[in-house]
């Protein structure tokens, strides 16, 4: 059997345990035994919707102390169904969450984990090809243990519903936790008070770095933004600058995006700004340095001052919109 760990909202799988499932039904049919599922609070319809996939039985934890998100009581309730059940594989989507609880129960069964997967050729060993630096090099694995852990690459699986899904059944399962393993929990989810399109569903984003030069000299990076129905980003050094706010960086540890257009600004362009950024259709640097890094990877360079440029952007697009 193979387990996999849901994510779900209200009995709605998030877009990367679909992802993890897809990848997690071709391992169980590599060893021609059956996908089941564990989740957290049950949700209405979150069988059906694994179901769909390929899931024949989702065990549900219950347990009183667990009233949200508590990653050792979410490890050590996995921890004990793997015990129970003796699964061959343990998948999860490669996200906050998974990468935390599957690494806990790793820890705790002193085995290996392996993060990122995108490929699976199961055996005795198993054959993994998986994504390392931020998505920059693909490594190939082997990947050994009495059970194999691994988490799955987000926003790389094709996801693929089965031809005839008969709805998965459900089990609940009640966990024995000590007092320690709830004594790290979600209270509360404190909201941005950000305004604009939120970046990772923009479809242009005009982003500043250092050379921007200070935080009121964004200004001009916000009103092209306005003009474009842009979203506004940084890179990692605008924010340590404090001239921008971690919401809106750009990079491995900000936010990942995959706009159509990508107008980075006065950003040199470091390996962990372009791993954010790699899935842009189309990038125009905006830098005075032909040999920045950022214009190696652009699609399109204007090699000039940004704080000519911009403006110059602004009042050309604010002409045209008048003229329209």
């Amino acid at each position: 059997m193979i387990l996999s760990f849901v994510e779900h909202e209200d009995g709605k799988p998030e877009d990367s345990s679909v992802e993890m499932l897809t990848l997690a039904r071709d391992v169980a049919g590599q060893h021609d035994v059956p996908l089941e599922a564990v989740v957290f609070s049950a949700g209405e319809g979150v069988a059906e919707a694994v179901g769909a996939f390929g899931v024949e039985t989702v065990h549900v934890v219950d347990h009183d102390g667990i009233r949200d998100y508590a990653p050792e009581a979410w490890a050590e309730s996995v921890n004990q169904l793997v015990s129970e059940l003796e699964p061959e594989a343990v998948l999860a989507p490669g996200s906050e969450r998974g990468h935390e609880v599957l690494a806990h129960v790793a820890s705790k069964r002193g085995l290996p984990m392996a993060a990122n997967c995108l490929d699976v050729t199961a055996g005795e060993a198993y054959e993994l090809t998986r994504q390392r630096w931020g998505g920059t090099l693909l490594e190939n694995a082997r990947l050994t243990g009495e059970t194999k852990l691994l988490t799955v690459a987000p926003n790389e699986i094709s996801t693929e519903q089965i031809a005839d899904p008969n709805g998965a059944t459900t089990r609940e399962f009640q966990p024995t936790l000590a007092d320690e393993d709830l004594r790290v929990g979600l209270v509360e989810i404190e909201e941005s008070d950000e305004e604009g399109i939120p970046l990772g569903e923009a479809r242009i984003v005009v982003s500043g770095g250092r050379g921007v030069g200070s935080a009121e000299e964004f200004d001009k990076l916000e009103e092209l933004a306005d003009l474009l129905d842009a979203a506004i980003g940084s890179s990692r050094a605008a924010v340590n600058e404090g001239w921008r706010s971690h919401d809106d960086q750009v990079g491995q540890t900000g936010a990942k995006i995959s706009p159509t257009l990508y107008i980075p600004c006065g950003i040199s362009g470091a390996v962990q700004h372009m791993v954010g950024c790699k899935g842009a259709e189309n990038i125009l640097a905006i830098n005075t340095d032909p040999e920045a890094a950022i214009v190696d990877h652009a699609d399109y360079a204007v090699i000039a001052d940004l704080h000519e440029v911009v403006p110059a952007l602004n009042e050309a697009i604010r002409e045209q919109k008048d003229g329209a």
